[in-house]
């Protein structure tokens, strides 16, 4: 039998939550074309812009959450790792991040060097998107054909409807039912509406649309929100929450762009201010916790809601490395091992 490397591949994070690493992680992350879709002058000019001030901040907000073995989305993703590696039956388990360490490029030519052929692809971001679902995979592909690697692909797409998957997310989300609360907000990270209008083509596409069945397919396969709208209503009929009792908002704006809406920082105001006391969020965009779920919504989000009227806020960590996340991410994973190996593309980068 081919052996058949899995490797998973999450955002990433700063080496330390010391302002020189923070800078060093944020200038990579944000001068990539596809998170910030702007001609290389225009977002070098804004990104340096950004770097004067931010860094500092950022670096804060993440040493508030730094834990003594690392970043959190680090140590979880390899725990994540661990979990998975006695599940995949076909070769090693590797893990690699788009942004800072372990990057895509080192892991991959290990693997080239190990002797490996075949690699199974796991961006771990149940919904699409250019800024995530796609520049992992363009970077994957520029490093395989920049040193001529001997690796064929197998890509996990993305799995926001998948039954392993919702089953997953329900089971982290059941033992924070069971004591009264008034609502579940299900907080997905934000997106620039053009970043989704450049997909779908069809100019009477409803980005605020209430019902994803009310979505084309065609439009469904590309936008992110819809997306996102339908993982929540299947994970809240999985879980039996009835209408009026949950509902989806966006967080992480950054720029003043027109976001997706609603924005999550206006709902927490809402939810407080409409009587709701003991407040459930969960972060279904995310499959390891990291600065979104546990500083954002768990620092800031908290203190927003409590001065806003609200009592708790609850936050629900995200599937990190639940043993049945493990199982079901390698359910989802042999179905792609068994499929014949997709060519290599040359990456085609944004200006």
């Amino acid at each position: 039998m081919t052996t058949n490397a899995l490797l998973l591949a999450n955002l990433g994070s700063p080496d330390s939550p010391h302002v020189p690493d923070v800078k060093r992680y944020l200038n990579q992350f944000l001068m990539d074309p596809y998170v910030v879709d702007l001609p290389w002058p225009l977002r070098r000019l804004l990104v340096s812009l950004v770097l004067i001030k931010r860094p500092a901040a950022s670096a804060e907000a993440y040493e508030s959450i730094w834990w003594d073995d690392g970043s959190p989305l680090i140590v979880l993703s390899r725990r994540l790792q661990e979990a998975v590696r006695p599940l995949w039956r076909h070769g090693p388990v590797e893990l690699c991040m788009r942004y800072g360490e372990p990057s895509v490029e080192s892991v991959l030519k290990r693997l080239a060097s190990q002797g490996i052929r075949e690699v199974t692809y796991a961006p771990l971001y149940p919904q699409f998107a250019d800024s995530t679902t796609t520049t992992a995979i363009v970077e994957a592909r520029r490093v395989i054909e920049a040193h001529q690697l001997p690796l064929t692909l197998k890509i996990l797409p993305p799995f926001y409807d998948r039954p392993e998957y919702q089953a997953a997310l329900a089971a982290s989300v059941e033992p924070y039912l069971e004591e009264p609360y008034d609502h579940l907000l299900l907080s997905f990270h934000g997106l620039p509406e053009r970043h989704i209008r450049k997909l779908v083509k069809d100019r009477s596409h409803d980005l605020r649309a209430p019902d994803s069945s009310k979505v084309s397919a065609k439009a469904l396969a590309v936008c992110y929100r819809s997306q996102c709208q339908r993982t929540a209503e299947l994970v809240a009929r999985r879980l039996g929450i009835p209408d009026g009792k949950w509902s989806v908002s966006f967080q992480s704006r950054l720029g003043k762009d027109k976001w997706i809406e609603p924005y999550t920082e206006a709902r927490l105001d809402e939810l407080a201010k409409a009587g709701v006391k003991r407040l459930l969020v969960m972060c279904p965009a995310f499959v390891a916790d990291c600065i979104e779920t546990l500083e954002e919504i768990g620092d800031r989000g908290r203190e927003q809601f409590i001065e806003a009227g609200g009592r708790e806020l609850v936050l629900i960590p995200c599937v990190n490395d639940n043993p049945a996340w493990a199982q079901a991410l390698v359910e989802l994973c042999e179905e792609v091992a068994e499929l014949p190996p997709q060519p290599i593309e040359q990456p085609k980068m944004p200006a």
